[in-house]
């Protein structure tokens, strides 16, 4: 295609300008110029991507994939036509096709930043994260001139974190309102996993670039992770706003929707970003996560299956059908998932999520050596990513101990919120707690909602909100706080919490397993709150963790030794609460509520000073969401299959063993020291 024109070369060039200037602030204006100027001049190629661009930005893919296409084939070799091809395409959920155009303009103007982002966020939503994070350095580096800069992406590129911050900070020393530098930096401290720090920086850059659609849509993910949910969905707001169809925006908005328990309105966020984006294995996958939650099974399973058929390497797919602990694998997945393990260029995520699936797939096939071996290779990919220590666990116990004095308690004793709305479900994770959680939330007073992160997030902040316990000042800092600081502690945690009760009932559960480390916070601020300990078998307990690859957190559990340790610290702190306590906490053995359900039942709803109901023998009746590894065992009757299921594998667990100590011998009760 060539450039004519009937008019002098100075006027179309002015002419063009300002149709560009117009894009942003007003594309129907820049269309109807665009159309001018082609009148004069019909096959200008500039004008011609102009117009397909601010028909784009009118909300007309379809017309402006019709006017670019055209052009981006007569003109392979021009990288502005090639990125709208790509920018059309994306738009239009042809994410496959999108992607190849964006890789075309990028490779023919490597400083073509957009096209970096445009095939960033097309290989994230095909499922390739490596490639994804290789194009997003590619991106900072090309948004750029400046020496430091490219230096400072270099670095983040090859993962060198701390030269990268290095060589950032003294950039915005010399210039603190460099947004890409402030871009840069929050994305090196995400990556360290300092959220706080990097949505500071965020913060900042958006409120100097109001309109970095990048750096607020990074915002609005550290938001979701700190589990600032409406803060993060008001950034979201602001995108949609601009760009409706982008299915990241979407994909955010459903995951925090979910994360509300407004199932309902994420699914349906799912079902109209997938009709416009059909072709986005991660989208599909996470559209199989809420499915499951609310009970859809059979379209959750369809859902990653959808996934796999477009990406057959993506692991967490396969591990997400296993994890449903009720698919069986045919011979022919046996076959897909041992072939994507072969893949080249596989990730560290994709091979440890399909070692988890391999080891379930030979599980139900009665190969425990074969079993045990890939659980224990996904665990160690995991373990290696993780930053746990055994000993600063154990430490922290003896800290916990050492302030949760009687006399410590009782000087206290009276003081906090008093309302008994929450009812803590504490222990390890795969100890029962969500069976328990069924059962009281079939009451006709109870609503169950979830994993709450609200009460570890206090601790954090208490502690002087730094990332490591051992640095930090709680518990011993809560000897410092007021009857007004405990009681106004209680408090928040019932506002942050309000937010997950969708009921009038007056009671709701919080399952978080991990809140036994804070049992004598939750007495100190919410001394009505109810506690009810989740306890198993130390051996089903601890192996049932090892072999579970768990969304988040529990780092203590991808190795047999360390999860040993962590079960004797829990027991050790809990034998504590008891002496210090007693009462305060209801323990459930799980063995004996498998054993006997109605006298379990009784006892745990009489502890929480509840009425006893028939519907509580039956929670596999109660149809509410369930997001936990457990979701259809809890859908089933109370069965004794998983009670004794360890025992198959109890060859290779010596390690385990050694690292319980006595605490396995005098199961379900304390050792005695």
């Amino acid at each position: 295609m060539e450039s004519t024109t009937a008019q002098p070369a100075v006027s179309l060039a002015a002419a063009l300008q300002h149709a560009e200037r117009l894009l942003e602030t007003a594309p129907a204006l820049a269309a109807e110029q665009a159309r001018a100027i082609l009148e004069a001049a019909p096959r200008h190629a500039d004008t011609t991507r102009v117009l397909a661009a601010a028909l784009r930005l009118s909300g007309e893919p379809e017309a402006a994939l019709r006017t670019v296409a055209p052009l981006a084939a007569a003109l392979p070799n021009l990288p502005l036509a090639q990125l709208e091809l790509g920018l059309c395409l994306e738009q239009l959920g042809r994410t496959a096709e999108a992607a190849k155009a964006f890789d075309r303009a990028s490779a023919l103007e490597p400083r073509l930043s957009e096209a970096w982002r445009g095939l960033a966020d097309s290989l994230e939503l095909l499922g390739d994260t490596a490639g994804a994070e290789r194009a997003l350095a590619r991106q900072l580096r090309a948004s750029t001139r400046d020496p430091a800069l490219i230096e400072a992406a270099t670095a983040l590129g090859e993962n060198r974190l701390g030269v990268a911050e290095q060589i950032l900070r003294e950039r915005l020393k010399a210039d603190p309102g460099d947004i890409a530098a402030i871009r840069m930096l929050a994305e090196t401290g995400a990556r360290l996993g300092r959220y706080a720090d990097a949505e500071a920086l965020l913060t900042r850059c958006v409120e100097l670039a109001p309109t970095f659609a990048a750096a607020r849509h990074n915002l609005a993910t550290m938001l979701y992770r700190q589990n600032k949910n409406a803060e993060a969905l008001a950034q979201i707001d602001i995108l949609t706003a601009k760009d409706p169809r982008h299915p990241g925006y979407a994909n955010l908005r459903a995951a925090v929707l979910a994360r509300l328990g407004e199932y309902d309105q994420a699914i349906a966020v799912c079902d109209a970003m997938l009709a416009l984006h059909p072709a986005q294995p991660k989208g599909w996958m996470s559209y199989g996560h809420v499915l499951k939650t609310v009970g859809r099974q059979a379209d959750s399973i369809a859902a990653y299956r959808t996934a796999l058929s477009q990406a057959p390497t993506l692991g967490e797919a396969w591990w997400s059908l296993a994890n449903l602990k009720t698919v069986k694998f045919t011979d022919a997945d046996l076959a897909a998932m041992t072939e994507a393990l072969a893949a080249r260029d596989l990730s560290d995520d994709d091979r440890l999520h399909l070692r988890y699936a391999l080891g379930k797939a030979h599980e139900d096939a009665g190969l425990w050596d074969a079993a045990f071996e890939h659980y224990a290779a996904g665990a160690a990919i995991r373990r290696a990513q993780l930053d746990y220590d055994a000993e600063e666990n154990a430490a922290d116990t003896a800290r916990t101990k050492a302030v949760f004095t009687p006399a410590f308690l009782a000087a206290r004793a009276g003081q906090g919120c008093p309302a008994p709305d929450p009812i803590f479900i504490v222990g390890l994770p795969r100890a029962g707690s969500t069976l328990i959680e069924q059962i009281l939330a079939s009451h006709s007073q109870v609503e169950g909602t979830m994993e709450l992160p609200d009460l570890i997030v206090m601790a954090r902040r208490l502690g002087g909100k730094v990332a490591r316990r051992a640095d930090s000042t709680y518990p011993e800092g809560l000897a410092d706080l007021s009857p007004d600081d405990l009681k106004a502690l209680g408090e928040e945690f019932l506002e942050r919490t309000r937010i997950q009760r969708k009921t009038a009932k007056p009671f709701f559960i919080d399952k978080m397993p991990n809140n036994f480390a804070h049992v004598g916070l939750i007495h100190l601020i919410l001394p009505n709150a109810k506690i009810i300990d989740a306890r198993r078998h130390p051996l089903g307990c601890c192996f049932s963790g090892f072999k579970q690859h768990f969304a988040r957190g529990q780092a203590f559990s991808y190795d047999l030794t360390d999860i040993g340790r962590y079960y004797a610290d829990y027991v050790e702190l809990m034998a504590h609460f008891d002496a210090v306590l007693p009462g305060r906490v209801h323990r459930v053995i799980y063995e004996r509520l498998i054993a006997d359900p109605e006298a379990e039942i009784r006892a745990l709803l009489d502890h929480c000073g509840l009425a006893f109901e028939e519907a509580c023998l039956s929670p596999h009746q109660n149809d509410r969401a369930v997001r936990t590894a457990s979701s259809e065992q809890v859908r089933r009757p109370i069965f004794k299959d998983a009670v004794e299921h360890w025992q198959k594998f109890e060859s290779h667990l010596g390690p385990l063993k050694q690292a319980l100590g006595p605490v396995l011998d005098a199961y379900p009760n304390p050792p005695v020291i």
